[in-house]
């Protein structure tokens, strides 16, 4: 099936025959337009996957063909263009679902790379043209481990970004495994035999961070003795992994906007920048928006890097996943440690799938380590566990009280019964973790049920994680309450 030419809409006569020209030098069909009519005419005649919309035309705003665009067809990709002044615009056009923007003037690869990243997502996301054959789970990608259908959508996400070269954004709790995701989007993509170069925005302190993202010259600045190659060096022909993005600073914010523009570093101290072909996958444990809101990061960064979000659940949401992977990692740790364990006790495993596990992942692996290296097998049972654990089990045993997944979830909803006694932090708990729970885990489509913000679910659910591990162990009735 052939590939519908690409759409340029463009003004400026000079300008559309450079586009004209390297797109087809590149090897892309194009028809242009020069005004909003002919562009509108255009896209319903030829039914683009990709266009290319300057946003000053002088018939009409292009926010408003761009909105006509995707209404008429939303899944066209539209990468619109508009002069270095006009940046609200772009941050505008991206809010009201442009898939790129480029700020002029720019460079030809920078521009060709948009329109194959475009291309290339606009492919993924069209339907096989044959009967698709009985879908089955994914295989997880290296580094995971879980069959639930939260993770099931991840591993598909992985399999589809991987293919293309566009920016991906991953979100999660602490230790839902981010690092790993990018290691698999690494993996799964053209770029596998290049370097992964992954690098924590908060472990570096802020007065060195643009050195280790850009590199130095010797003698930049006090203590450089050596030429230092920055991270976006290191990484060229690979994959850079910015962790903990939210924690860069602000100043450094900007200079990485400018690399993500025109794919070229200058370390400090240099008089010349140098391009690098680099893919950026970048995480937080936060709320990128809020934290845009609260004008700690900066919107048209975030709009830069957020072309392709995933998002890791929490382990309390992935049912079944928590004993798959108790089973799969004590196997390994119990070859490790040279002890004999094979499984895990009955109760140990209900007790697992019960906890809110706040450090997700890594606090189960930190349990199960604790557990192995302690003693023999060939079965971890109650009392190997933290006393903590142990003290969790007892509580839930002797107050009879359901978690709230119990409560909420499709099996049974809540109550007037279940909300006796219980003070309205409690129930608002309760309620809250319920709807997350009947929505499938998502945070999103519950905060639209409830009519909140995601960011106000992320939130509280942050501040009972705090609670839980605050909470003294001598005051049992509250733990159960905050806990659950």
């Amino acid at each position: 099936m052939s590939v519908p030419p690409l759409l340029l809409i463009e003004d400026t006569p000079s300008l559309q025959m450079i586009y004209e020209t390297v797109l087809r030098n590149a090897g892309y069909k194009v028809v242009s337009a020069s005004t909003a009519a002919e562009g509108l005419a255009a896209f319903r005649e030829l039914k683009p996957q990709v266009v290319l919309l300057d946003l000053m035309l002088p018939d009409r705003p292009g926010q408003e063909l761009l909105q006509e665009f995707l209404a008429l067809a939303p899944e066209t990709r539209v990468i619109v263009v508009t002069a270095n002044g006009s940046i609200n615009r772009a941050v505008e056009a991206m809010r009201a679902g442009a898939y790129e923007f480029l700020l002029k003037p720019f460079n030809e690869q920078r521009f060709l790379h948009a329109v194959e990243t475009a291309l290339a997502e606009r492919a993924a996301a069209d339907p096989a043209p044959a009967p698709a054959p009985p879908r089955t789970t994914p295989e997880p990608p290296s580094g995971f481990v879980g069959s639930s259908p939260q993770m099931a959508a991840v591993y598909d996400r992985i399999a589809s970004v991987g293919r293309s070269k566009a920016t991906v954004f991953i979100t999660g709790e602490s230790g839902t495994g981010k690092e790993i995701c990018a290691q698999a989007v690494h993996a799964a993509s053209a770029r596998a035999d290049g370097p992964f170069v992954p690098m924590n925005c908060a472990a570096i302190p802020r007065d060195l961070l643009e050195s280790e993202v850009f590199g130095h010259l010797k003698g930049a600045f006090t203590g450089a003795l050596a030429d230092k190659p920055g991270a976006a060096a290191v990484a060229d022909g690979g994959t850079l992994f910015l962790d903990e993005i939210c924690e860069m600073d602000m100043g450094l914010q900007t200079k990485l906007l400018r690399f993500l523009q025109t794919s070229t570093v200058q370390p400090i101290g240099a008089s010349h920048p140098r391009k690098v072909n680099v893919r950026i996958v970048c995480a937080t444990n936060r709320d990128p928006l809020e934290e845009v809101r609260l004008g700690r990061f900066r919107e048209d960064l975030y709009y830069r890097l957020h072309v392709v979000p995933i998002h890791l659940p929490p382990l309390r949401e992935r049912g079944e996943d928590v004993v798959e992977i108790a089973q799969s990692a004590l196997e390994k740790l119990s070859a490790e440690e040279e002890h004999n364990f094979d499984r895990l006790a009955p109760e140990v495993a209900d007790l697992f799938r019960r906890l809110p596990w706040p450090g997700n992942v890594r606090q189960l692996l930190n349990v199960l380590r604790h557990a192995v290296v302690l003693n023999q097998g060939p079965e971890i049972t109650l009392d190997m566990l933290p006393i903590a654990l142990q003290q969790e089990h007892d509580r839930i045993t002797a107050s009879g009280h359901r978690l709230p997944e119990d409560i909420g979830g499709a099996a049974k909803p809540i109550q007037v019964e279940d909300l006796i006694g219980r003070t309205l932090a409690e129930i608002e708990q309760m309620v809250i973790e319920g709807t997350i729970a009947r929505e499938g885990g998502s945070l999103p489509r519950a905060a639209r049920v409830l009519d909140v913000s995601p960011s106000t679910l992320y939130r509280k659910r942050e501040a009972w994680a705090r609670k839980d591990r605050d909470d003294p162990a001598d005051e049992p009735e509250k733990d159960l309450h905050a806990t659950h």
